[in-house]
């Protein structure tokens, strides 16, 4: 007698439980559904930002990657050009009159080569003195092309620093427009 007056007290609880779930189950629907269709909304319009942005900085990094060869390489080829100039007029400025004139020694020599491999050329010699059968000529043709390569290695560096400023900019550029 106890169970059924519980059960059918219970009874009409349980069905007023079930509805007030099922009417706040609706009415929380109809309130976030579209509060949810908004959020994904401009989570997409993010999303095409993010991929317009991305092209839009593709495009830029391409456009500076094109400009900087060209710039670079034409000033590589004529700091190249120059120097190979510069090695043909050799036989102009030291005369084979020069070379017999003015003899190159082994210290000078020994010197020459330790100054390129960054290395001490020990402690001078006797032998130091003695005639080293190196040309003035074949001297400045080696010191004229040193020179161009060094040029040319400026070139490059300075042709990566202003690529890497550029990418920079175009990067820096790109972000603001996404966070505009």
């Amino acid at each position: 007698m106890l169970n059924s007056w519980i059960v059918s007290l219970l009874r009409p609880l349980c069905v007023a439980a079930t509805a007030f779930s099922l009417g706040a189950g609706c009415a929380g629907s109809f309130y976030y559904k579209p509060r949810i269709q908004k959020e994904r909304s401009a989570l997409v319009h993010y999303r095409a930002q993010l991929a317009m942005a991305r092209a839009q900085l593709i495009e830029a990094q391409a456009k500076v990657v094109i400009q900087t060869e060209i710039q670079y390489r034409e000033r590589i080829k004529l700091v190249k050009e120059k120097g190979e100039t510069m090695i043909k007029e050799v036989p102009i400025y030291v005369t084979q009159a020069d070379t017999n004139r003015f003899g190159v020694n082994v210290g000078f020599v020994r010197h020459y080569n330790a100054a390129f491999a960054n290395e001490p050329a020990g402690l001078a010699a006797e032998f130091d003195r003695k005639p080293a059968g190196i040309s003035l000529a074949e001297i400045a043709e080696t010191n004229a092309f040193n020179a161009n390569i060094c040029h040319q290695w400026r070139e490059q560096a300075l042709g990566l620093k202003a690529f890497y400023r550029q990418l920079r900019n175009a990067q820096a550029a790109a972000s603001n427009s996404l966070s505009q």
